[in-house]
C-alpha cells in the first residue's frame, strides 16, 4: 500500500530551486526519523552560502579555465590499424579516443570474427574493414590517412611500402624493420610517394622519460658518464601473443628486438649523443626447442664523450624496465622506465657532500596521446614527426652490429 501522505520530490522541483540542499529543505521533515530530530541548517545562519551560489535559476557557467578542446571530428586524421593483437586492441584504439587530433576510421586483420567485434564496439562501418588480401583497397578509403602498422616485424615493410602505394602515411611499431636495409627502402619509399613515416616510440613520449632527458640537459646531474639500462620479462608461450616472438624468421630477433631496444634506444635519447662501438654477449639460453632467437644478450655502448652504456635484454628473468644514469654530481633512475601504465623517476643530489633524493611524480603522463598525436600533427602541419624513419633505422643499425659483436666477441665499432 502506497503512503500518499508525504509529498514527492520531481526532478523538475528540484531544477526550479537551482540546488540539491535548497530544494531539500523545502520538504517537510519525516515524523519519526533522524531527520526529523535535526535543524536543516545552523541556527542564526541566513543567507546563501557563497554570494549568488545556489543560483536562483540553472545558468551556463563560463568556460573552465585549462580546458583544450580536439579538433571536430572532419578535421581529425584517420587512422587504420593494422593489426588487432593485445597492443592494438587493448592500448592503441582505446587510446585513440583520447586524442585530441585522432579518430579511429578502419581494421585490417587476418581474422574476420575479432574483426568484426571491435568494428561493432568503436561504430566502423563494413567498408572500412579490410583482410590483409584486401587490404591495398584502403587507397580508395578516403577516410583514412594514418596507416598504423602494429604487426609481427618481418611484416613491417611490406605492409609500409603497400600503405605508401596506397597514398598513406605510416606509423610503424618498433622494430622498424628486421634489418637497416629494410628500414631504408620503407624510409625511401615515404619519401618517393611523400608520405611520413613515423615509429611509434611511446618512451620518447613519455613526461616521465622527457623530464629526465631535460634533468640531463639541465646539468642536474653534473656530466652523465654511465648508463645502466635492463629489460627483461619471461615469454610464456601458452600466450598466443608470445608466440610469433619466439621465431627469428618472423621476429628477426630476440629479446633484443622486442624489448632490448628500449634499453638501447633509452641510452641513446638519455645521452644526447650516439654510440661509435659496442661490445656484446649472449646469454645461456632455455633449451626450449620452440625458440629460436636468443633469450638473453648483453652489451656495452660507447659514447664520444668516454661515457658508457651497460645494457641487458632477457627473456630468462621476470619484469625489469630499469634506465639508471649516473653523473658527477648525482643519478638518476627510471624504474620502471618504460612500463605502459606506471613509470617512477627518482633523482638523487650527491654535489656538496648531499645525499638528497626526490622522487618526481607527474600527475598527467600518458605516452600513447602525444605520440599518436604527434603523428597526425606531423601530418596536419606537413612536417617530419619527432621520431621518423631515421630514428628507427638508427637502432636496427646498432642492433644488427650488437649481434654481430655478440657472434665474433670482438668490439665493432659503429658507423
Amino acid at each position: 500500500m502506497n503512503d500518499t501522505s508525504t509529498p514527492r520530490l520531481h526532478r523538475r522541483d528540484f531544477v526550479k530551486t537551482g540546488g540539491g540542499l535548497l530544494a531539500l529543505s523545502t520538504l517537510p521533515l519525516l515524523s519519526g526519523s533522524a531527520s526529523a530530530q535535526t535543524p536543516a541548517r545552523t541556527a542564526g545562519a541566513t543567507g546563501p552560502i557563497v554570494e549568488g551560489f545556489p543560483p536562483a535559476e540553472l545558468v551556463g557557467r563560463p568556460m573552465p579555465k585549462g580546458l583544450e578542446l580536439g579538433l571536430p571530428p572532419e578535421e581529425r586524421i584517420g587512422f587504420a590499424i593494422v593489426g588487432l593483437g593485445d597492443y592494438a586492441a587493448n592500448i592503441i584504439i582505446p587510446h585513440l579516443g583520447d586524442t585530441k587530433k585522432c579518430k579511429l576510421t578502419a581494421l585490417v586483420s587476418g581474422n574476420e570474427e575479432k574483426r568484426a567485434k571491435i568494428a561493432a564496439t568503436y561504430g566502423i562501418s563494413d567498408e572500412h574493414l579490410y583482410s590483409y588480401e584486401t587490404f591495398d583497397e584502403i587507397a580508395d578509403d578516403p577516410e583514412v590517412d594514418v596507416v598504423y602498422i602494429i604487426t609481427p616485424n618481418v611484416f613491417h615493410r611490406e605492409l609500409t611500402e603497400r600503405a605508401f602505394a596506397a597514398g598513406k602515411h605510416v606509423l610503424c611499431e618498433k622494430p622498424l624493420a628486421v634489418t637497416a636495409e629494410d628500414c631504408q627502402a620503407m624510409i625511401d619509399a615515404g619519401k618517393q610517394a611523400g608520405k611520413k613515416l613515423m615509429i611509434g616510440y611511446r618512451a620518447q613520449y613519455d613526461p616521465y622519460n622527457l623530464m629526465a632527458i631535460d634533468l640531463i640537459k639541465e646539468g642536474r646531474i653534473g656530466t652523465p658518464s654511465l648508463i645502466v639500462a635492463d629489460h627483461h620479462r619471461l615469454l610464456p608461450l601458452e600466450e598466443p601473443r608470445n608466440q610469433w616472438r619466439a621465431k627469428k624468421d618472423v621476429a628477426g630477433g630476440g629479446s633484443l628486438y622486442d624489448i632490448g631496444i628500449y634499453s638501447l634506444n633509452g641510452a641513446r635519447y638519455l645521452m644526447g649523443e650516439e654510440p661509435v662501438s659496442v661490445s656484446a654477449r649472449y646469454h645461456e639460453g632455455s633449451g626450449r626447442p620452440e625458440i629460436d632467437v636468443e633469450e638473453g644478450i648483453e652489451w656495452r655502448l660507447v659514447f664520444p664523450g668516454g661515457a658508457v652504456a651497460n645494457c641487458s635484454s632477457s627473456y630468462l628473468t621476470t619484469n625489469n624496465k630499469r634506465i639508471h644514469v649516473q653523473g658527477d654530481k648525482g643519478e638518476i633512475t627510471l624504474d620502471p622506465a618504460t612500463d605502459y601504465f606506471v613509470r617512477n623517476l627518482k633523482v638523487t643530489d650527491r654535489s656538496e657532500s648531499k645525499h638528497q633524493i626526490e622522487e618526481v611524480a607527474i600527475s598527467d603522463s600518458n605516452q600513447f596521446v602525444p605520440m599518436l598525436d604527434e603523428m597526425a600533427a606531423s601530418v596536419i602541419e606537413n612536417r617530419e614527426p619527432k621520431t621518423p624513419g631515421e630514428e628507427g633505422l638508427r637502432d636496427v643499425r646498432i642492433m644488427q652490429a650488437i649481434y654481430r659483436a655478440a657472434d665474433s666477441g670482438e668490439e665493432v665499432e659503429l658507423g
